[in-house]
């Protein structure tokens, strides 16, 4: 059982940060917040996974594509790193709130976002291969 001297708020627990991002409700089993942590994780490495793969295509792809098309490949992959970090955040902060809160998780908006991105970037590498340029 805890002692008051265990629940009472200290400076490395009760930080601005964590009062910012977390203004309300009760610590959650520690096992929950590892889970949500990992979680988030998962997202930043398939965040940094496809900025690396942007890196990619611009540094080794210019023989197979122009200019302008390997710079658009980039960046959208660049772009979809970046919109995946920050729904990695996003998605970890409104979990840790709902488990403080006692609610149920919300739905992370990421998944059908990335879904779709994927399916479209499936259609149009299928019609670069139909085309006959790769």
């Amino acid at each position: 059982m805890d002692t008051p001297e265990e629940d009472a708020p200290s400076p490395a627990r009760d930080g601005w940060l964590r009062r910012r991002l977390l203004p309300d409700g009760t610590d959650p089993d520690p096992r929950f917040t590892l889970a949500n942590e990992r979680t988030f994780l998962a997202w930043t490495r398939t965040a940094l996974a496809l900025v690396g793969g942007g890196l990619a295509v611009d540094a080794f792809t210019g023989e197979v594509w122009g200019r302008s098309e390997r710079k658009l490949v980039a960046l959208l992959l660049l772009a979809i790193g970046v919109v995946c970090s920050v729904g990695a955040f996003v998605h970890w902060v409104r979990s840790e709130r709902a488990m403080r809160r006692g609610v149920s998780i919300p739905v992370p908006i990421l998944v059908p976002i990335l879904t779709a991105v994927s399916v479209v970037a499936t259609l149009v590498v299928l019609a670069v291969i139909l085309r006959g340029q790769l």
